[in-house]
């Protein structure tokens, strides 16, 4: 479902007492449309219809006075809630999973339902396909791109729910569909009429085994929002008079999405076998789409998905995920903690709140980052309906039917392909592919590193601050479709999140580049994780062609202290494990030449900064004889000195200006160059600089001597 609270804008969700919205409510002894609810609503006495009809706070003469009676309150209690999630979980056992043999045994013996639907089908998607055939005949296909992708867009909303979850799905997936296809089908929305309110009473009655009186004083008189696999409902609970928000599903959708995907399943056979073009594994692309839409018609799990999504993201104080009710959940019915807010692409609106529509772009981007990064549980379903800005100016996260995992290889090689895509290395980034799992380790790269190279160049001209989220994506998707990839659905939807986030911000500001909001994030990792891959690839970024590339560390730094999780104790340990481990011998060498420079830039650019104010009289007597170049180095060479000096400087202060920086930080540190291995590469530095100092010492003894001979 695309949206659980996602419909509600500020307009239909004031934030005034609940008990204002009971016009718009319907009492539960109104609940009358069906015999189950007359019969048993008669019963109810005409006092306890009306406390139901007003669903009010209690009185103020019965609520507790004393503020120290709401402190002795506790949070609900972690085994209760426990419990109540088994329960929970017990009456979803019998939910539907997706699985092909029992797809094909459930409609191979309903051959009049199978031929009806696929009539429909065919005779809707074939005109389609003979479009295209006789346009890629005539020449034409690619000029008319457009026009055929909005018309299947078109054809997928009249196909219904389970196209429209495809087209949804196709449209993550830029190694499949062309551009233009990629931007009409993330148009798609979900547009089916709603049902009938009786028949998702019942439904909640008949999954929760309790009757509806008991367990609201007041629900919505109809869904406030809806979508192809369900409808929401506003309600009140009697028991702690909390406000939530009911998703009840669809009847009959299971029967209709299995049906569909039984039909889609043979056609993707057909694709295997007579499509070409088509490098993907038609059949098991399906198969894997279906699993998750299944997975998205058990409530419990998206119950349980949001709960873990809580677990690990709701700990910033800018992110905000609904509690699950699991005593009012089941498979087809969802409880959870109703959220004021206002969805993410109402600018107006939002800005009427007081909020800035920058700040929680930022803030979705940073999630996003971790999400996909940190801990590789994230969000299948990103638009902007699902994420809502609330009055307090948090970013509130909706609707987990379906998230999708990062496998943590990929991870790591996420920010390695960063790396090597900074600088430059095209034949890295191809080999990248591999740990990606785009490309099986079969398949020669070499002749993708000219694309890639190709369209990089010309993006990396520009800035990290100017480059545009979407051309990065856009062109990358042009290689991935003309090249064998197939693109994990992991990938393709944190780049469309991503894509998302940065559309919602260019309406504030025409200027915003999610990459230049994105990078401090990278940085921070960089700088920070002790994970050997990106250990690893901070070296290969920091060094190039055995020199230091200072540059890089200030500016990783810079970047990096935007992050708010940034730490400068973190950031200076495990590059010293690094540097002082068994295997750091190759790096050692590197150091030890970049220690030994920078000390003599420290040394003869404090010299010849000294040297400007000894006056003219004692320059001579002091520097031998010689008044005008004591050191016998070329101006640029002296400016390069002091350039660098200057930088590590500038380095070192970014350093003590981070927030957690502490002298004492530097502790371990003296005590890890107390290690024997330390102490011989301190010997060497050492050794480096007495011996580039003396020989620099020499010309100038015998540069003073030959000025003297003359």
């Amino acid at each position: 479902m695309a949206t659980i609270v996602a419909m509600v804008s500020c307009s239909t969700t004031n934030q005034q007492p609940f008990s204002s919205w009971t016009r718009g409510s319907i009492p539960i002894s109104n609940l009358t449309s069906s015999l189950s609810f007359k019969s048993r609503l008669t019963s109810l006495n005409p006092q306890f219809r009306a406390a139901l009809v007003e669903a009010k706070p209690a009185p103020l003469s019965t609520q507790p006075k004393d503020d120290s009676l709401k402190a002795l309150a506790l949070p609900v209690d972690r085994a209760d809630d426990i419990q109540a999630e088994t329960k929970a979980l017990a009456r979803a056992v019998n939910a539907s999973v997706y699985s092909p043999q029992l797809v094909a045994s459930r409609y191979g013996s309903k051959p009049f339902k199978v031929l009806g639907r696929a009539f429909k089908i065919v005779s809707n998607l074939g005109s389609f396909w003979l479009k295209l055939l006789w346009e890629q005949r005539n020449g034409v296909a690619d000029k008319n791109k457009r026009i055929r992708a909005i018309e299947l867009r078109t054809i997928f909303t009249k196909l219904g729910p389970t196209f429209v979850k495809l087209g949804q799905g196709l449209s993550t997936r830029p190694d499949i569909c062309p551009p233009e296809y990629l931007e009409e089908l993330s148009e798609l929305q979900d547009g089916l009429p709603t049902f009938p309110d009786e028949d998702a009473f019942e439904c909640i009655e008949r999954e929760l085994g309790l009757p509806i009186d008991s367990i609201f004083s007041s629900i919505s008189s109809s869904p406030i929002a809806a979508a192809s696999l369900g409808q929401v409902y506003k309600a009140q609970l009697k028991k702690s008079g909390k406000v939530v928000a009911v998703k009840v599903q669809r009847p009959g959708i299971e029967e209709a999405i299995g049906l569909d995907f039984y039909l889609i399943r043979g056609l993707g056979f057909l694709v295997n076998k007579y499509v070409d073009r088509f490098t993907t594994d038609a059949v098991a692309l399906i198969d894997e789409f279906a699993f998750r839409v299944f997975q998205e018609l058990n409530y419990v799990q998206e119950g349980q998905n949001a709960r873990r999504f809580k677990k690990l993201y709701a700990d910033k104080e800018d992110i905000l995920v609904p509690d699950v009710f699991w005593d009012y959940t089941s498979a087809k019915v969802l409880t959870i903690e109703w959220v004021d807010g206002v969805k993410l692409n109402e600018q107006e609106a939002i800005e009427r709140q007081g909020l800035n529509v920058l700040d929680l772009v930022n803030a979705g981007i940073q999630c996003s980052l971790r999400q996909l990064l940190e801990y590789g549980y994230f969000h299948a379903d990103p638009h902007p309906g699902n994420l809502l800005a609330t009055p307090e100016g948090k970013l509130a996260f909706l609707d987990f039917g379906m998230m999708s995992e990062t496998p943590e290889e990929a991870r790591f090689a996420i920010i390695g392909h960063v790396v090597h895509l900074v600088n430059r290395d095209y034949e890295a980034m191809a080999q990248d592919y591999y740990a990606l799992d785009f490309l099986s380790r079969d398949v020669d790269v070499s002749p993708i590193v000219p694309a890639l190279r190709n369209f990089f160049d010309d993006a990396l001209n520009y800035t990290v601050s100017e480059l545009n989220f979407r051309t990065i994506v856009d062109g990358l998707g042009n290689v991935l479709y003309e090249y064998p990839f197939n693109v994990p659905a992991y990938y393709a939807l944190i780049l469309r999140s991503l894509t998302v986030l940065e559309g919602l911000a260019l309406y504030a500001d025409p200027n915003f580049k999610v990459l230049a909001a994105s990078y401090p994030y990278f940085a921070k990792r960089l700088l920070t994780d002790p994970n050997p891959y990106l250990r690893d690839a901070l070296i290969e970024l920091l060094f190039k062609d055995g020199k230091f590339r200072w540059n890089r560390l200030e500016n990783l730094l810079v970047q990096g202290k935007k992050d708010r999780d940034f730490s400068a104790k973190e950031a200076l340990q495990p590059v010293l494990k690094v540097l002082l481990s068994p295997d750091g011998e190759v790096l050692r060498n590197l150091v030890i030449k970049e220690a030994i420079r920078v000390t003599e830039a420290f040394t003869l650019g404090t010299i010849s900064e000294t040297y400007r104010y000894v006056p003219d009289f004692l320059r001579s007597l002091v520097f031998n004889g010689i008044a005008k170049d004591p050191l016998m180095m070329s101006e640029t060479e002296m400016q390069n000195m002091v350039e660098l000096r200057d930088q590590v400087i500038r380095i070192w202060r970014n350093l003590q200006s981070s927030n957690d920086f502490d002298p004492s930080i530097l502790l371990p540190i003296l005590q890890v160059l107390q290690q024997p291995e330390a102490r011989r590469l301190g010997g060497r530095v050492v050794g480096g600089v007495t011996q580039r100092l003396g020989a620099r010492l020499i010309m100038q003894l015998l540069g003073a001597s030959t000025t003297a001979s003359k």
